[in-house]
């Protein structure tokens, strides 16, 4: 590693360490919209990562019904020194730095873990080792069993902006080869607790608001994503992502359906300190973020209406809907801002 990339990570770090010593202050507890502020204390927290895989088998809840598995990847410390370990950390570099390490199917300036924390381990941020366990699964997104190459390589396409690997190329085998390590001891085919992004029976208390969305971005997501939700640079590289505009994820991630981004939020922003937003407050700031023009879906088939239809048609998408006098989708990528 040379010296000028040594001296660009410790910009990096220290431009994250500045901003998470000024979100380590106490959340806020004032009242919302919705009314739901002093729930933290029961909203779920990130977990720290453990030093050790554990699986467990499911037990039974209240009524009866059964508990998801609850289960810790292991430290990186024990990746092992040998071929199949040197993938894995392939992989894990191109996980943490997709744009350094996977630039010709990037299109913009996201990487993999800034939707799946802590490098694929933190549950409630879709963790990969609970990802690797489901695959393969039917995705009602393509409508058909999809393999997790496939999944990986949707990522690429929507989430990344960019365009898939093809499935026997290095940066595929070395996603799979890390999120496989990953969930070393992990029970094969069952839904881990902490798995995709805690959406059961996550609602509204009341009807998302763009202006209440705005406040709540104003007093606690623009420290990290910049007061133009642009995200933050360090030596022209993002620290922190860019949420809406051209470098942004695509019309076709996920992330753009207002409950992905509503617990993901809830279970992990602002940064370093999930759980500490209210229930309202989480909705009304994915309202806020998701209501701004990011590059097309890369399925657009020059209509943003019969794309809607196509694609789109569920109440979480705010594609092809109007929102303060303006048809959302309908912008080219130059002008995504």
């Amino acid at each position: 590693m040379n010296l000028s990339r040594n001296r660009l990570q410790l910009a990096a770090l220290a431009a994250i360490v500045a901003m998470l010593a000024a979100c380590s202050g106490k959340p806020d507890t004032t009242t919302n919209g919705g009314g739901t502020a002093g729930r933290s204390a029961t909203a779920p927290a990130a977990p720290a990562s453990a030093a050790a895989a554990v699986a467990s088998a499911p037990t039974a809840g209240a009524g009866g019904a059964a508990v998801a598995p609850e289960f810790t990847p292991p430290p990186a410390s024990s990746i092992p020194d040998d071929a199949f370990g040197a993938m894995v950390r392939k992989g894990e570099q191109i996980f943490t730095d997709t744009p350094q390490y996977a630039s010709a199917y990037v299109g913009n300036g996201l990487s993999c873990q800034n939707c799946h924390l802590d490098a694929g381990r933190r549950a409630n941020s879709a963790p990969m080792w609970a990802a690797w366990v489901r695959y393969p699964r039917f995705r009602s997104k393509n409508n058909k069993i999809n393999s997790f190459t496939e999944r990986l390589q949707g990522c690429f396409r929507f989430s990344q902006n960019g365009k898939p690997p093809p499935a026997d190329s290095e940066i595929i085998k070395a996603l799979a080869s890390y999120s496989y390590w990953l969930a070393t001891g992990a029970p094969t085919g069952k839904d881990l607790a902490g798995a995709g992004y805690p959406k059961q029976g996550f609602t509204p208390p009341q009807p998302p608001s763009y202006a209440r969305g705005k406040q709540v971005f104003t007093s606690h997501c623009a420290l990290c994503h910049g007061d133009d939700g642009q995200g933050r640079k360090v030596a022209g590289r993002y620290v922190f992502p860019p949420l809406w505009g051209p470098d942004s994820f695509n019309w076709g991630a996920g992330m753009h359906q207002l409950n992905n981004a509503a617990a993901f939020i809830k279970a992990n922003m602002p940064f370093s300190r999930g759980g500490t937003l209210s229930d309202q407050q989480a909705w009304d700031v994915a309202m806020y973020m998701d209501s701004h023009e990011r590059p097309q879906d890369p399925r657009f088939d020059g209509s943003v209406a019969e794309t809607r239809a196509k694609y789109h048609d569920t109440k979480w998408s705010l594609y092809g809907k109007e929102v303060n006098g303006h048809l959302l989708g309908s912008l080219d990528d130059s002008t995504s801002r």
